[in-house]
């Protein structure tokens, strides 16, 4: 599954980040890198214990759980607390596949990464290169997103992104453990939560509504783990 949400935070949200990371005290990137993936990062971050960091994760998770595209395409079980990094001067990260599991800083909880995602946080132009390469099923896709908008995909995809030549790519970062596990179905039950989504207007009273609705929530409580 891949699935680009617009809007998850408005232009002024995007402006009040971009203007608290301006300050921020970014670290190398590589201290958070696995064994193999240090090998190609090459960004910055902020520290997990930094209090911009955490003050700017509980509010985006916030905005994650106001998004009824996010949650009807995550259906996220948990969220690991969302992380910000940058790009600049050539800096890049080489194709790589994200940890199968996450440990929740400071808690003894760990998450499973069924989902990687990336809520950019500048504009296309503010930058050159730094576009997400994701080697999908469905061949490659090239994502740059306007600053607000999101990207979700498989946690099992290789990825990388882009060396930036000009400006700098800021973005948030978080991984998702999903109630349901499996891709195929997930992307099933957010095309049928889809269609379901759009016969409710012109078909209020129809009794296939009824029916369609609860096949999707048996399929769901078929599926999903908690």
């Amino acid at each position: 599954m891949m699935l680009q949400i617009p809007d998850v935070l408005t232009p002024e949200q995007v402006s009040q980040c971009r203007e608290a990371l301006e300050k921020a005290r970014w670290t190398d990137g590589r201290q958070t890198a696995g064994h193999m993936a240090v090998l190609a990062k090459n960004n910055e971050q902020l520290a997990h214990d930094d209090p911009l960091a955490e003050k700017m994760s509980e509010f985006i998770l916030a905005r994650l759980g106001a998004s009824e595209r996010f949650v009807a395409a995550a259906l996220p079980l948990k969220v690991l607390p969302p992380r910000f990094n940058r790009y600049t001067g050539g800096g890049s990260y080489g194709d790589h596949i994200d940890n199968a599991i996450f440990a929740v800083p400071g808690t003894p909880h760990r998450i499973r990464s069924d989902l990687s995602a990336t809520l950019f946080l500048n504009d296309p132009d503010d930058y050159d290169g730094g576009e997400l390469i994701v080697e999908a099923e469905y061949g490659s896709q090239r994502i740059k997103l306007p600053a607000g908008h999101m990207v979700v995909y498989s946690g099992k995809t290789v990825h990388r992104v882009t060396p930036v030549t000009r400006g700098a790519r800021l973005a948030a970062f978080f991984w998702i453990q999903s109630l349901v596990r499996e891709d195929d179905r997930r992307a099933m039950l957010l095309e049928l939560d889809d269609a379901i989504r759009a016969l409710r207007p012109a078909l209020p009273d129809d009794p296939a509504l009824v029916k369609l609705t609860g096949l999707y929530h048996n399929l769901l409580r078929q599926w999903a783990q908690t």
